[in-house]
């Protein structure tokens, strides 16, 4: 009787040990396969944005290098769509309202390597002869020199044939800081709102929705400092994609050898020994 109540015994733990090994490894499956699911689609869209990142680059690059093209009449505004036309080199002749120009914070940019340091943007609306109006980027100034007063011989009077680049309005973030219109300080390059804080009136007054990135004619004294776009983004995609398959590798391997030795250990396990 106590034989047999043994070998019972001794079976019915080897049973459930089984079991528990069985619910241990399909309790682990579902969450580790998710995971890994997980882990490839990311890499798949790192794949997908690299290849965006290159053909974006490839436009830029071509557009940059591009001759450019008078810009157009402001009754043809309204036709300019900024997937087709940002980036695209123009010149005009415009002369610049000096007294208008506001103040943007440059933060880090990849087009302008050339800029360094604390400085500000100088956005200045230049009037056509038509009397329409575009805000012109002209280029950067340091801290020290926000002051007109202190680069007083780049405050040009007369018209002059700008060469620039066309870009469009920032868009604004929830982590973008209030512009401070009253201390002529912005952190947007809003051409509109720029327009509109310095008394233009979009009633009477034809401000492109646009803005020109200047890059010529270099005022008097370097200052504000204009200069030529450079494409330099970052292009990391293809390292994420590897770090990310490289992990889903790594989960695969890790949980194939954890499931094949914790199987082994249960089939390999002894029943206890028992006296009598």
């Amino acid at each position: 009787m106590t034989a047999r109540s043994s070998g019972g015994t001794a079976q019915n733990g080897r049973a459930a040990r089984k079991r528990s090994s069985g619910r241990s490894w399909l309790g682990l499956f579902v969450p580790a396969l998710l995971v890994f699911g997980a882990l490839i689609a990311l890499g798949t869209w790192q794949i997908e944005r690299k290849a965006w990142k290159e053909a974006l680059i490839a436009s830029l690059t071509e557009r940059l290098a591009t001759p450019p093209q008078t810009l157009p009449a402001a009754t043809d505004w309204g036709k300019l769509d900024r997937v087709r036309d940002e980036y695209r080199r123009v010149r005009f002749t415009a002369t610049f309202d000096n007294d208008r120009e506001a103040l943007v914070f440059a933060a880090a940019r990849a087009f302008r390597p050339d800029v360094a340091g604390p400085g500000y943007w100088v956005f200045t609306p230049a009037r056509r002869a038509d009397g329409s109006v575009v805000v012109i980027n002209r280029g950067f100034v340091p801290d020290g020199r926000r002051d007109p007063k202190s680069r007083s011989d780049g405050q040009i009077l007369q018209p002059v044939e700008i060469t620039g680049v066309l870009r469009w309005p920032d868009e604004r973030h929830w982590f973008t800081p209030a512009d401070d219109a009253s201390h002529n300080l912005w952190f947007t390059r809003d051409p509109a709102a720029i327009a509109a804080a310095k008394g233009f009136d979009p009633r009477t007054d034809v401000v492109a929705p646009f803005y020109v990135e200047q890059e010529a004619p270099i005022p008097p004294g370097g200052l504000p400092q204009p200069g030529k776009l450079v494409v330099a983004l970052p292009d990391n995609h293809l390292q994420y994609a590897v770090t990310w398959y490289g992990l889903a590798a790594v989960l695969a391997a890790v949980f194939g050898v954890w499931t094949f030795t914790s199987g082994g250990r249960t089939a390999q396990a002894k029943p206890p020994q028992t006296n009598g």
